[in-house]
């Protein structure tokens, strides 16, 4: 077993009886675990559709070659509600997580007994549960479309962008904080002279990041009736029309890539 020594040197000592039983009573646990989970697995698995499956694949892939090309004129305004509910979705996001983390921050919440755990619960419930749950609630609250999808990718969002930035906010230089304070500022010139401006850089990546997280989940929401291309491929799906499938996923797949060259672009350019 390797340990370092004073002078940083690897030095290699033999382990003890106590820590090699300890070491293989660890793999020995880890094995039956293992093997216990494979049988649960293993028992609830039809294994004569996994052995077909190769051979579905094959007939999929055979029927879904080549993609229904001129099918792609259906698909403009369905990729480009899927955009809007990914930028739409995320500015909401925005708006409402930036308050959320300055409650949650320890060194900006008004008060860190009330307020913050409220902020923290804000921020743990809206991104534990997943866009497309929020989407089938919302579905059932205001009606399938667009607009479901908007707010189902907002809350979501609200969570992550709102943790990413509290995390910043605690990171801050205090020393430039308290030289604004010794001026006699009052509390929001504070917040706007001194913590603001350090925090921007984090705000502009993290919200590209999370655009371009919203880019993928929105093009999902549409199997559950929340618009965007997602319905497009429901659709096609439901009546085996296989090479407007493949279409759509070379679409989904273009607009993922695209969204991925602007969001590195960006944040090249940021950081």
């Amino acid at each position: 077993m390797p340990v370092l020594d004073k002078a940083g040197t690897q030095v290699w000592h033999r382990r003890t009886r106590n820590e090699s039983l300890v070491r293989w009573f660890g793999w020995l646990l880890g094995v039956a675990v293992f093997v216990v989970c494979w049988q649960r697995i293993s028992d609830a698995t039809t294994w004569f559709f996994v052995w077909d499956a190769p051979r579905i694949a094959d007939d999929i892939w055979t029927r879904a070659t080549p993609p229904r090309w001129e099918y792609i004129t259906q698909l403009g305004r369905p990729i480009w509600d899927t955009i809007n509910i990914a930028t739409l979705g995320t500015i909401i996001a925005l708006f409402l997580a930036v308050p959320v983390a300055f409650l949650a921050a320890r060194n900006t919440t008004p008060s860190a007994l009330i307020i913050r755990p409220i902020a923290l619960l804000i921020i743990v419930s809206t991104r534990s549960i997943n866009s497309l749950i929020w989407a089938l609630l919302l579905i059932a609250i205001i009606g399938p479309g667009v607009l479901a999808g908007v707010v189902a990718i907002a809350i979501r969002s609200i969570g992550f962008c709102a943790k990413l930035l509290y995390e910043a906010i605690e990171e801050i230089d205090i020393k430039q904080v308290e030289a604004i304070t010794a001026t006699g500022a009052s509390r929001w010139q504070v917040m706007a002279y001194g913590i603001v401006p350090q925090i921007m850089p984090a705000f502009a990546g993290i919200a590209v990041f999370r655009w371009d997280i919203n880019i993928r989940e929105s093009t999902v929401l549409g199997l559950v009736g929340a618009g965007g291309i997602g319905l497009q491929l429901s659709s096609s799906l439901n009546v085996l029309a296989w090479p407007q499938v493949s279409l759509i996923l070379l679409v989904i797949l273009a607009a993922v890539v695209i969204s991925e060259w602007v969001s590195a672009k960006v944040r090249g350019a940021i950081i």
